[in-house]
């Protein structure tokens, strides 16, 4: 029973610290965005609040939770309000299986720096980052707009429709590593047996997926405010639109930490064999976690640089990418994956299935091109 409660207490302690460095993260991802977005656009960006602005975040918060908390007359006030909470809880939900680090032991007892280990970790994610876009479709419907309900629905069917190219990116990582597992995924990519020199393709097309997932720029047709005011999120203020624009970055953090646990072998790095010969397991697995944050942090700044980048698709491109682009993509990568695994050479026949979709997409271009001259 001590045992138990020991192994209760730690978990707890492990759940608690992730979710306060995912809040952190987030909140200071508001900050550095404004700073990156001012860099690209020659501009100074947030310094008021506290030296170079450092304080705006909390400067924000204070102004969230001091406006008006409007409820529209007409609205479903309990859908209303259970539609920002549901997006944030699923975004700190997805959290809990990605393993931030390997295992440490304290007074005798080994704890692992994950949430927690189950064996479907990745239909873990899979299924809460579906559940994500409830959020979205009751707020957009509770609020009895008809441009937010617009907003909810072409949320709804912008996640469902590259959710399956995801899933088949996914499918590419399970052939490969053999566990649903994310601790295992983790494990069977120590020593720079990095998933990305396997799969190129698989997280390109991955990579694509979560910036609509997150409905980020080029894909955040949901909010746009060009057509739709504020999108799903019109009607509301106060802390509930904190909701909605906080989990938006808890995503983008996520997302990055998954991509870096499928794709760039989460907590390892180089040197990891030198740092626990000389300091021990444990600060070899610290380290680890400053990796594994580091990764997330380095895709999290992409997505933000690809904001401030790249123009926004129309609905039409959007859907068109995801249904003829993406998924005959992912279904090419799982022929060549499991092609290679037949035949025992996984990283020459990604490679050649690379280089043969290259070669092909060039030869549709350019007769594309001639038809167009003739």
């Amino acid at each position: 029973m001590e045992l138990l409660n020991t192994v209760f207490i730690a978990k707890a302690i492990i759940v608690g610290v992730v979710f306060a460095i995912t809040l952190g993260i987030a909140a200071y991802s508001t900050y550095f965005e404004r700073k990156i977005a001012a860099f690209m656009q020659d501009r100074i960006g947030p310094d008021r609040a506290g030296p170079f602005g450092i304080l705006q975040p909390l400067a924000d918060a204070v102004k969230m939770f001091m406006k008006e908390d409007f409820i529209p007359a007409n609205s479903n006030k309990w859908l209303f309000i259970a539609g920002p909470c549901l997006s944030m809880l699923t975004a700190l939900m997805t959290s809990a299986v990605v393993p931030f680090g390997d295992s440490v032991t304290i007074g005798g007892a080994t704890f692992d720096l994950q949430g927690i280990d189950v064996n479907i970790g990745i239909l873990w994610v899979f299924g809460i980052v579906s559940l994500g876009v409830y959020g979205i479709m009751i707020g957009g419907w509770a609020s009895n707009n008809k441009f937010a309900l617009l907003g909810a629905i072409r949320a709804a069917s912008q996640n469902i429709s590259y959710e399956l190219a995801m899933g088949m990116a996914i499918i590419t990582i399970l052939m490969i590593t053999g566990s649903l597992s994310t601790k295992q995924i983790v494990e069977v990519q120590q020593n720079g047996h990095w998933n990305i020199f396997y799969q190129p393709l698989g997280f390109l097309i991955f990579i694509i997926c979560a910036f609509a997932e997150c409905n980020r720029t080029p894909f955040d047709l949901p909010e746009c405010e060009t057509e739709l005011i504020g999108g799903y999120h019109t009607e509301y203020s106060s802390m509930k639109l904190g909701f909605y624009l906080f989990a938006e970055y808890i995503n983008m953090f996520i997302s990055g930490a998954v991509m870096a646990t499928l794709y760039f072998g989460g907590y390892d790095y180089p040197g990891v064999e030198f740092v626990t010969q000389q300091f021990g397991s444990n600060v070899a697995s610290f380290v680890g976690v400053g990796a594994l944050i580091g990764k997330s942090l380095g895709f999290v700044f992409v997505f933000m640089w690809v904001r401030w980048t790249i123009p926004r698709f129309r609905y039409d491109q959007l859907m068109n990418l995801g249904w003829t682009g993406l998924i005959p993509l992912a279904m090419y990568n799982v022929v060549v994956t499991g092609f290679g695994i037949l035949v025992g050479k996984p990283f020459m026949v990604s490679i050649a299935g690379l280089v043969v979709l290259i070669a092909a997409l060039f030869v549709y271009d350019q007769l594309l091109v001639k038809k167009k001259i003739a």
